[in-house]
């Protein structure tokens, strides 16, 4: 049910326990509960510091996502990886929801970065089309919530990974 955004995820949610949905109030309220229990049960997975501190030595790292920008540096605060990121971007910008290309766009702007020295890290299929748009590589998780729906959409471009120390050897070897 995750991944597609808060109203859809409600949306599916409520349709699954057969509750008459009455969009307007009951996003609030998730939006609502959402806000208290950001952090409850949200935590980094094992290597992840260690990724980011060797990846944000080498290259300017940023966050782009269709969660909403408050929900985003909210979370980067509270797990103590804000610090890592140079460019935070989430849905409700003006650049727009992936996947639009418009915020990848932007970031490889600001970053002074070429299609070819940019590598997109995600773990949807919302973010494969996401980077096809832009015209960049991506790697994608396969843990966690992981990219599952893979029939049909992988064309043997895409790097996988399994864990953060997968992403950081890829992209490590992107970068020689």
């Amino acid at each position: 049910m995750v991944g597609e955004g808060a109203a859809l995820l409600v949306r599916r949610a409520l349709a699954a326990a057969g509750v008459k949905l009455d969009v307007e109030r009951d996003l609030r309220r998730f939006l609502e509960l959402y806000d208290e229990r950001l952090l409850a049960h949200t935590t980094l997975y094992d290597g992840t510091r260690e990724m980011l501190d060797s990846l944000a030595a080498r290259a300017p790292l940023a966050v782009l996502t269709n969660k909403p920008q408050h929900h985003t540096d909210a979370i980067l605060r509270g797990l103590e990886v804000l610090r890592y990121f140079r460019w935070v971007i989430g849905g409700d910008s003006a650049h727009g929801r992936k996947p639009d290309p418009a915020g990848l766009q932007y970031l490889m702007s600001v970053a002074h970065g070429e299609r070819s020295e940019t590598v997109m890290v995600g773990d949807s299929a919302i973010d494969l089309r996401t980077a096809r748009a832009a015209g960049v590589r991506i790697c994608l998780a396969r843990y966690g919530f992981g990219f599952r729906t893979t029939e049909g959409l992988l064309d043997g471009s895409e790097t996988l990974f399994d864990d953060p120390r997968g992403l950081l050897s890829a992209l490590v070897r992107f970068a020689s």
